[in-house]
């Protein structure tokens, strides 16, 4: 079956015959009387019960039709919906943990009361995980510490950030011996952790131990019973209510700073992630007003 047999069948049906279903669709007549055949040999059943030129439906024709008029709206909705800008359906999207945990609550929050058609979806992972499901179809965006490959995906900067290494207030950065102590990190492809790593390599250092796990509050906690260090956003903190016990190691000026990117496959910007690159954008802009200010 296809959309255009539908269409002919239930024009017949609500015209009353072939004659007036030909004339409303613009066809001949044969053409519609071939087409309802056609129908009736791919079902394998008769549709109507042919008395002289007047139809009426057989008992399979009534179970079609019920299914031909959902079908044909469904049909319908879908063509209006490709053309439809505003946001709609299922959004898919994919963020890092400390973003989802500390930066999302309350855009996604905003989002959904503004789009309450829209269904969001989250899912975590790190930046190479996500790049994958993006490619994969699997997410229409997510939320990636930069650098990200410029040839897949679009881009826009969402969030502005600023690592810093942690440690227990009893907690030396660095051993009696010149060696470093452990480190808490997550798994491999994990930003932080690279930056973590990369921060020993430019001094010649690397960590006894290296330490993984799956959570920023588990990490924290651990840091706090002097386990190890880690290097995570500042931001995270404001979440930890222990934060105060924690000592704060800013890093030098070009290692303190990077940007959260919000990125999606090149050319696939759906209504739904139009919709957010705007309203990450009119967020921004009260924070831009009050940093000139202070800068004046």
């Amino acid at each position: 079956m296809d959309l255009a047999e539908l269409r002919i069948f239930t024009a017949v049906v609500r015209e009353g015959g072939v004659t007036r279903a030909a004339e409303r669709l613009h066809r001949v007549q044969s053409n519609v009387t071939t087409r309802i055949r056609q129908l009736e040999e791919k079902l394998g059943t008769e549709l109507f019960i042919r008395d002289g030129k007047r139809l009426h439906l057989t008992p399979s024709g009534k179970v079609l039709l019920g299914y031909a008029d959902k079908l044909l709206a469904l049909a319908d909705e879908a063509r209006t919906a490709v053309h439809d800008p505003r946001p709609r359906g299922l959004f898919r999207l994919g963020a890092m943990e400390s973003t989802a945990a500390v930066r999302l609550p309350g855009p996604l929050n905003r989002f959904s009361r503004l789009y309450p058609g829209v269904t969001l979806e989250l899912r975590t992972g790190n930046p190479e995980v996500l790049a994958r499901a993006i490619l994969a179809g699997e997410l229409d965006a997510a939320f990636v510490a930069e650098p990200i490959a410029d040839a897949p995906f679009e881009k826009m900067s969402a969030f502005v950030e600023e690592p810093v290494i942690v440690s227990a207030s009893t907690h030396a950065l660095i051993g009696k011996n010149g060696a470093p102590h452990a480190v808490l990190v997550f798994e491999n492809g994990c930003p932080h952790r690279r930056r973590l790593e990369q921060w020993f390599a430019r001094r010649g250092e690397m960590p006894k131990r290296i330490i993984e796990l799956g959570s920023y509050h588990a990490m924290l906690g651990c840091v706090l019973a002097g386990m190890g260090i880690a290097l995570l956003p500042e931001s995270v903190l404001a979440t930890f209510p222990e934060r105060r016990r924690l000592t704060i190691h800013r890093l030098p000026r070009g290692e303190n700073r990077y940007e959260t990117l919000l990125i999606w496959r090149k050319g696939a910007a759906s209504a739904n992630v139009t919709a957010l690159q705007a309203m990450l954008r009119e967020s921004a802009r009260p924070r831009d007003k009050s940093r000139l200010t202070a800068a004046g």
